[in-house]
């Protein structure tokens, strides 16, 4: 099987087990990086940094000088772990899917098997925390590998049900955490955006880092329906007809700006977003978190 099936969501979605979905996501991921062009980013040197003047030369690693023509000094384990969550949308619109091949909710599901899966390996503790109405269930960050299969049942264990409100969520997570952290949010974000613009300024004042996975059904993305179709709110019931045809150019636009407006207000407060559908490879959401973690050292 090639590297690039690894990745595609309804690959995925056919094996049963979560911890083996998990597997070979990343198995997948880390043979696409050693075929890439990316300097740094494999999991073999990311215990290293680029060597700058200042450093101690005696600290450059010669068997990495070796393999790859550049300096590299080991980093000191201070530089070495972050300490992650994964933030989990566990609502009723989290459940939609089109296709009946993956929901948002499976998607979400297995992207964040695959990031616990690669920060565990890589010795950064994670943990997680669920939420709808409001935060759920709490696991505390920890990089041995049994805590993998804490986080994987967990996550196993979910339900996507009830309503949603991700601003409450992200304030008391705010005053749930101890220590800076590096937040990776996994929503759909249908909720009104300006609280939870807020509640995300209010996380990067503290001095959390961020990484906002938006995460949407390929249908709420393309609208590929024809003729009268009824769309329903999965929170709260209600339902809509609409002409397809007539509602899609506009309805497309508005799902374009939703997306900017995240993008925007993301970027002016530092927070790194990254829109997503069930349709993508999982590789790009995993490429975001390395290159998250390189910038960090």
């Amino acid at each position: 099987m090639t590297t690039e099936k690894y990745l595609k969501p309804e690959v995925v979605a056919r094996i049963k087990r979560l911890d083996l979905r998990a597997r070979f996501i990343v198995r997948g991921f880390l043979q696409g990086l050693h075929k890439s062009p990316f300097q740094g980013f494999s999991v073999e040197f990311s215990e290293h940094r680029r060597y700058t003047p200042g450093d101690d030369p005696q600290d450059i690693d010669w068997l990495v000088y070796a393999k790859t023509d550049k300096f590299y000094v080991r980093k000191f384990e201070a530089e070495t772990n972050m300490t992650g969550y994964l933030l989990m949308d566990q609502s009723a619109s989290m459940n939609y899917t089109y296709r009946q091949e993956v929901t948002k909710f499976d998607y979400a599901i297995c992207l964040a098997a695959a990031l616990a899966y690669l920060m565990i390996h890589q010795q950064d503790p994670v943990g997680l925390l669920t939420f709808d109405e409001a935060l759920n269930r709490s696991l505390p960050p920890r990089s041995q590998r049994r805590h993998l299969s804490e986080i994987l049942s967990a996550l196993s264990q979910l339900t996507p049900t009830g309503k949603t409100d991700i601003a409450k969520a992200l304030h008391q997570t705010a005053a749930y955490l101890k220590h800076r952290s590096f937040l990776m949010v996994l929503s759909d974000l249908l909720t009104d955006e300006e609280p939870v613009f807020q509640a995300l300024r209010q996380l990067r004042w503290r001095g959390h880092d961020i990484l906002l996975l938006h995460i949407l059904d390929e249908s709420e993305v393309r609208f590929p329906f024809e003729g009268m179709v009824e769309l329903e709110n999965p929170e709260n019931g209600e339902s809509l007809q609409v002409d397809a045809d007539g509602f899609r150019n506009g309805y497309l636009q508005e799902v374009l700006q939703f997306r900017e407006r995240y993008a925007q207000e993301c970027a002016s407060i530092g927070v790194d977003y990254l829109p997503l559908d069930t349709s993508v490879p999982f590789d790009k959401a995993l490429t975001e978190y390395l290159v998250r973690r390189n910038r960090k050292g």
